[in-house]
């Protein structure tokens, strides 16, 4: 619904839009089928999340236009056990706070005026609460951003099954 409407736009596909949890960069494949069994023994429960506003990444030269997704705790403790764990294999920590959020556009030639406009005429956006109920390992092919992304693994979130006491 939000496409359209800022010039020098260049809008993601939304097959493409995802919430990254953390941005490795490129490695080799020894290292990328290390993280991916790394990944593969979180064990997290599903949870809701909403995006709630609109904001543009860039200061006073925008060059990405986001929705923010409300920081709840289960999403910041499984971002911040993907930090913990990539550490854990060497990767250098995030320098960055993290800031939950989808990928819209991408910005080249967009002034803050404009990205101000936009921004001010839908500044009440509002998603309806969704289920996160698997997080995935993204690979993206070379390209001028926004895509195309493979999924080289996912993980789903599930609830642990209850332990029943045993009888002595």
């Amino acid at each position: 619904m939000m496409r359209g409407g800022l010039p020098g736009a260049r809008w993601i596909d939304p097959a493409n839009y995802h919430l990254t949890l953390r941005f490795i960069g490129d490695i080799d494949d020894a290292l990328a089928r290390d993280i991916a069994g790394l990944l593969g023994r979180v064990q997290r429960r599903p949870f809701e999340l909403r995006l709630d506003g609109l904001a543009s990444f860039g200061g006073r030269k925008p060059r990405a236009l986001v929705a923010a997704a409300t920081p709840v705790a289960p999403l910041l403790e499984l971002q911040a056990e993907h930090e913990r764990l990539l550490q854990r294999l060497g990767l250098e920590p995030e320098g960055r706070k993290y800031t939950p959020h989808v990928a819209l556009a991408r910005l080249r030639e967009s002034s803050s005026h404009q990205v101000a406009d936009y921004l001010t005429a839908r500044a009440h956006y509002r998603s309806s609460a969704f289920d996160v109920s698997r997080f995935v390992l993204f690979s993206s092919r070379a390209s001028v951003g926004g895509g195309p992304y493979v999924v080289e693994a996912a993980y789903p979130l599930a609830v642990p099954a209850l332990r029943l006491a045993q009888s002595p």
